[in-house]
């Protein structure tokens, strides 16, 4: 299977560049995964697509401000991307100019709170480096951190929180599950009353989330490792769901990589965690999602891959060209897709 066999033509202005105002009045594409068809309705008609008895699977994993801008003694700007927490106040991170960030390079942050070192620079050029600072981390990331936002948005994010789910909590991830950002409270609400469960799995999504899939043959792309994690009360409700003849609605590509990562053979599910590179393409048997939810995806990615096994190839990509035509917002904060 090649990877061109997943592309389509994306005019550039339907990248969505900013979050719409209100989370759930984003555009819904249904997809019928058994016949094709598509119906266009809004977010907040969500609901009439779900059924009591359903549960609805969120990655809960909070997105890092992760993106440092700081200068060196010298006064040169410099951006520092945290990628992974190495422990001992060491993280592996991408630095912009690398050129500059040599073995021994000191980065001053704000007015100083946080200072870094750069201690060693890896094969890929990614560089371990050491923070100073007093206090906790954390607190100190969300004084002086950025969000790193994806590279096709060049615009700046007016409120963190909008790049951020309603109930996030867990946090780690330098990306996020964007499937997430169109829920809001009242609308889950909502789902519940209506008998819907809700359960929640931890991914924390990589960078890698956005490398292109440069091998011709897809087989040849190895995906890159995130760490998922379900919890005891989670796997009970799942295991319940399945008992009771539920639908298991996974919302974003990264709760079904978790679930299709933890499920067991018999379909059943327990607390688990583990680090995961799963790749899901056409052909692969779902064990676990019954229904996804997702946003709309890069051409020729790992995640239209994904979508294409769930609902079909030719499904997926005359839903995307349909989407195309009806000026649909794409990516990170464009409109969404429900394949059931």
């Amino acid at each position: 299977m090649k990877t061109h066999d997943f592309w389509f033509d994306l005019p550039e202005e339907l990248i969505a560049q900013t979050p719409l105002q209100q989370r759930d009045s984003s555009r819904l594409l249904k997809l019928d995964r058994a016949t094709g068809a598509v119906a266009h309705k809004h977010f907040y008609d969500i609901i009439d697509e779900l059924r009591p008895g359903d549960c609805l699977v969120m990655n809960d994993s909070r997105v890092l401000p992760a993106r440092l801008l700081g200068h060196r003694p010298t006064g040169g700007a410099v951006e520092v991307l945290l990628l992974r927490d190495l422990g001992k106040n060491c993280w592996e991170c991408l630095c912009k100019p690398g050129r500059k960030m040599q073995v021994g390079s000191e980065v001053i942050f704000g007015n100083g709170e946080l200072t870094a070192t750069v201690r060693e620079i890896r094969e890929d050029g990614n560089r371990v480096v050491e923070f100073h600072y007093t206090g906790i981390f954390l607190e100190v990331l969300e004084r002086l951190g950025k969000m790193p936002l994806p590279p096709y948005i060049k615009a700046e994010l007016a409120d963190q929180e909008r790049y951020q789910t309603v109930y996030s909590r867990e946090v780690g991830s330098a990306a996020a599950p964007t499937a997430g950002l169109h829920w809001t409270r009242e609308l889950l609400d909502k789902a519940r009353d209506k008998g819907v469960k809700t359960a929640f799995v931890t991914l924390h999504v990589g960078l890698g989330t956005f490398r292109p899939v440069k091998a011709e043959n897809i087989l040849e792309h190895h995906m890159h490792a995130e760490l998922c994690m379900m919890s005891a009360e989670t796997a009970a409700i799942l295991n319940e769901t399945k008992r009771a003849g539920g639908r298991v609605i996974c919302v974003g590509t990264t709760s079904c990589r978790t679930l299709e990562s933890l499920v067991n053979e018999d379909g059943s599910f327990e607390a688990k965690s583990k680090w995961t590179e799963i790749f899901i393409y056409p052909g692969y048997c779902f064990k676990a999602m019954d229904g996804l939810i997702t946003n709309f995806h890069l051409p020729e990615s790992t995640l239209v891959m994904l979508v294409s096994a769930f609902a079909g190839r030719e499904n997926v990509l005359n839903a995307y060209d349909e989407a195309v035509k009806e000026k649909y917002r794409f990516f990170s904060f464009g409109d969404a897709m429900c394949i059931l």
